[in-house]
């Protein structure tokens, strides 16, 4: 069954890997949010800003839960199953229907950085859009020195497309950033579990 855009952020499915819950986020994970999001290393290539206070992560957090009620384009948070712990975010930019086109996009706790865990969540939105979407093509984006999410689209099979020249304006300055996609028959599909 192909979802329309305000079904599937509506009612986020859970999803689960080996070792990630991914799920709708919810107010109650915002000290979660805020020990990974009030570090400038994790925040240096994100389009948002290093949260200063708890408030900024609840006020985050409370937009992300009126998304799903509206129905619009969001990410999932990523729960790590052994400690329980709210770790990250990962999920759509935007989604064009019409065109079967997607973009990911992901943030994670640097103390889970380099444990594969972000391609494992990446994966499963990867794999999510193109069974459960009716997507053709996924792109993803990273700034030119975002070393470790570059290596994340490498992980998904994403072919390097070149450099988008100043497109983001961040932070008082404009950024270049490099594009990845995959392609719906250079998937490799794998069965993954969703729960409602």
């Amino acid at each position: 069954m192909i979802l329309n855009v305000e079904e599937l952020f509506r009612h986020l499915p859970r999803i689960e890997t080996d070792h990630l819950v991914l799920r709708k986020m919810r107010r109650s994970d915002a000290r979660d949010l805020f020990a990974y999001a009030s570090n400038p290393e994790v925040t240096r290539y994100t389009m948002w800003n290093t949260h200063r206070t708890l408030r900024d992560s609840e006020l985050f957090l409370d937009a992300i839960e009126q998304r799903y009620r509206d129905g619009q384009v969001t990410n999932w948070g990523i729960e790590h199953k052994s400690s329980g712990k709210f770790i990250g975010t990962c999920g759509f930019v935007y989604w064009a229907p019409e065109h079967q086109r997607a973009e990911i996009g992901y943030a994670l706790s640097a103390d889970f950085w380099n444990q594969g865990l972000m391609s494992e969540a990446a994966n499963a939105v990867l794999q999510f859009g193109f069974q459960k979407m009716d997507l053709n093509r996924l792109e993803a984006r990273c700034n030119l020195a975002n070393t470790g999410s570059e290596r994340v689209m490498q992980k998904l099979g994403m072919t390097y497309e070149g450099v988008i020249r100043e497109q983001l304006f961040i932070r008082g300055q404009f950024e270049s950033v490099k594009l990845y996609s995959i392609l719906r028959h250079e998937v490799t599909f794998e069965p993954f579990i969703q729960k409602s």
